[in-house]
């Protein structure tokens, strides 16, 4: 049985790096979702014009991680306290928003963010966002940390320190 999940959190490629690591996780695809044009692309996307962020969707075996391990996964790994961006990454584009696919879901959000809200000395400014049209990103985005991402300086800089906290703080649901 597969189910999905779909998180925004700063840039595509850091947080699709850190999910990729997890035990009961079949997929994790970069894309855009959350804005009003139709079929846009990365540049569109990255101009901040068309309301879109940049997010995963996420395939997982809930029999083997939950969907609550994924949400505290999520709020550990990056900052959801910044509103709009993550980092040197700033606009809409970069927020912090969880797109739930059902009422199911819905119901784990704030417990989550509850959870979180001890690990972070600011309030949590994550959006919860209805669950719209879901674009893929372009092939050369997808699995960009195994590809690509070590060669890329704004990578190292980046996803090193959201995995060094992935190990530290969820060893045990690492594949």
């Amino acid at each position: 049985m597969q189910d999905v999940a779909i998180f925004a959190g700063g840039c595509f490629w850091c947080t699709e790096a850190v999910f990729n690591q997890l035990n009961g996780v079949s997929s994790v695809t970069s894309g855009y979702i959350g804005g009003h044009v139709e079929n846009p692309n990365y540049k569109q996307v990255c101009g901040g014009d068309t309301g879109h962020a940049e997010a995963i969707k996420i395939g997982f075996d809930p029999n083997v991680i939950s969907y609550s391990d994924l949400l505290d996964i999520f709020f550990a790994i990056h900052d959801p306290t910044q509103l709009n961006r993550q980092g040197n990454d700033i606009g809409t584009q970069y927020r912090s928003a969880i797109f739930p696919q059902n009422d199911a879901q819905l119901a784990e959000i704030k417990p989550a963010m509850d959870r979180a809200a001890a690990d972070w000395p600011a309030p949590i400014v994550t959006t919860v966002e209805h669950a719209d049209n879901w674009y893929d990103a372009e092939d050369y985005h997808q699995k960009y940390w195994d590809v690509e991402g070590q060669n890329n300086a704004y990578c190292m800089a980046v996803i090193p320190p959201k995995l060094q906290k992935l190990r530290k703080k969820f060893e045990e649901k690492l594949s």
